[in-house]
């Protein structure tokens, strides 16, 4: 039976659509093919029955049926004769039973059949309108349909009628032709019950056809996706359909559209990677040359020369260091945020450490702050990132001198800075990857630390903007979801409950 099912398991879908179609009409046809059997059956039986009853209550002569006790014989004669019935088909068996199971049987009997045990207590104990059905066969072997009721003589009214105590009359029908006239039905029942499965198997087969070229389409469409690695291809759709055909369809539109966009997103991401890479790298490969041909050709660099040479590959490092690093969140951000490491966040103290680090970056700036309770849902040091990147931006372009205004309000954070601001042009710009305002390309930096703070923050369901401060400088908004209080399985130190 195993075997069966993984054979079965192993054909193609169309091929199982088929068979399971033909089975469940093979049971259907069979279920309606017996059915019509037994009825046509049962009707012709009935047929039988109400004819061996009409003959049971046509009156029998006592004397007939005296001499017919008298004179026993189980061999019917070849003449036919009244005998007390009247005149009778000769097709038709005819007979007393007495109680011991000894039957006699009337001239123009169509022959004998055997007693069963159902007449033999018929005979032993009669009672008026008693009377059993049953089949048989008579002693040539053929089938018989048998009516035994108690023998009773006389006409008229049942006053008038005699009990034979000890006998029972059989009256029996032969089947052949009710036997001849099922067989046909059945052959009938056969053959259009084949024609049917084989019919249904045959549409089946159309149906799953028809119905899985849809998947057909698909199958081929992966298939060439995978042996090309063509992310540009469709599967058309009518956008009227909600078939699960045309929503799966629809899902694998989306996802080689994503998985396309995403390729795009890592080439460039590459070949930016590779540009910004390409400047450090290069200044570093010419300092350390002119160091290394120093030391080859004997001739010393000046100390003030060698000093900056140093200091510069020491910068070039550092930008090295800091891009690579940049470029390790980003990946990570890309990959998404991990549900272990998402946590619920103070968003309060996260800005404080996040305010003592700029201050040291910054001494010569004022920057206050106006915090407020805020517990969003977050990774912790990807957070503490993203609100670093932003107070280094306000640091890096605020004239020595002026002030950064920080306020957490409601779980709205902004950061004013009084710089030279960004121009309108530029502002769509900000937070793409690599991108750097013609003004700040000779600062330092990679380009990618609002591309990070941009990633962070829309995982993290907020939001975050630039736009221009009134009286100059720019305004960096950074907007989570989350409440002014922890959750109940949390502290009110933002700890977890023990």
């Amino acid at each position: 039976m195993m075997r069966v099912l993984r054979r079965f398991k192993s054909l193609p879908i169309r091929s199982r659509l088929a068979m399971l179609v033909a089975a469940a009409v093979a049971f259907g046809v069979a279920a309606v093919s017996v059915t019509c059997w037994f009825i046509v059956r049962g009707k012709l039986y009935d047929e039988i029955d109400g004819g061996l009853k009409s003959t049971a209550r046509m009156p029998v002569s006592a004397t007939n049926i005296t001499n017919l006790i008298n004179n026993c014989t189980q061999t019917p004669d070849a003449q036919t004769g009244r005998n007390g019935f009247g005149p009778r088909p000769r097709s038709l068996y005819f007979e007393v039973i007495n109680s011991d199971g000894t039957v006699c049987v009337f001239s123009d009997s169509a022959g004998l059949v055997k007693a069963s045990e159902s007449d033999k207590s018929i005979a032993k104990k009669p009672t008026y309108g008693q009377g059993s059905f049953r089949n048989g066969t008579d002693s040539q072997g053929n089938s018989v349909r048998v009516l035994t009721v108690p023998l009773i003589v006389g006409a008229g009214l049942p006053n008038d009628r005699t009990l034979f105590q000890g006998y029972a009359l059989a009256i029996a029908s032969p089947l052949k032709g009710t036997q001849s006239t099922l067989d046909d039905l059945s052959l009938v029942l056969l053959l259009v019950s084949g024609i049917g499965v084989v019919g249904a198997g045959a549409a089946g087969l159309a149906v799953a056809r028809a119905g899985l070229r849809p998947v057909d389409k698909l199958t081929e469409a992966v298939e060439h996706v995978a042996r090309t690695e063509d992310l540009s291809i469709r599967i058309p759709v009518e956008d009227d359909s909600e078939d699960e055909v045309a929503r799966l369809s629809r899902s694998f539109n989306s996802m080689t559209s994503a998985l396309a966009n995403s390729r795009e997103l890592q080439q460039q991401l590459i070949a930016d990677a590779g540009h910004e890479l390409r400047t450090p790298l290069t200044s570093l490969r010419t300092n350390i040359e002119l160091l290394t041909r120093s030391e080859e050709t004997g001739r010393p660099i000046p100390p003030a020369d060698r000093k900056a040479l140093l200091a510069s590959v020491k910068a070039q490092m550092t930008e090295l260091a800091v891009l690579i690093g940049d470029l390790q969140t980003l990946s990570r951000s890309d990959a998404g945020q991990s549900g272990d490491r998402i946590q619920v966040v103070d968003l309060q103290e996260t800005v404080e450490a996040a305010l003592h680090r700029a201050r040291l970056r910054g001494p010569e700036l004022t920057i206050t702050a106006d915090l407020q309770p805020w517990f969003v849902r977050a990774e912790p040091s990807a957070l503490e990132r993203a609100i670093v990147n932003i107070l280094d931006n306000a640091v890096k372009f605020s004239p020595e001198g002026e002030a950064i205004d920080v306020i957490l309000k409601a779980g709205e954070l902004t950061v004013r800075d009084h710089g030279p601001g960004i121009p309108s042009e530029e502002l769509p710009h900000v937070f793409d990857r690599f991108w750097r305002s013609p003004s700040a390309r000779a600062l330092p930096g990679s380009g990618l630390g609002l591309s990070i703070v941009a990633r962070t923050v829309q995982q993290s369901g907020g939001e975050v903007s630039l736009q221009p401060a009134q009286g100059g400088g720019t305004v960096a908004t950074l907007r989570l979801p989350g409440a002014p209080t922890p959750p109940p399985e949390l502290g009110q130190d933002g700890s977890r409950d023990q």
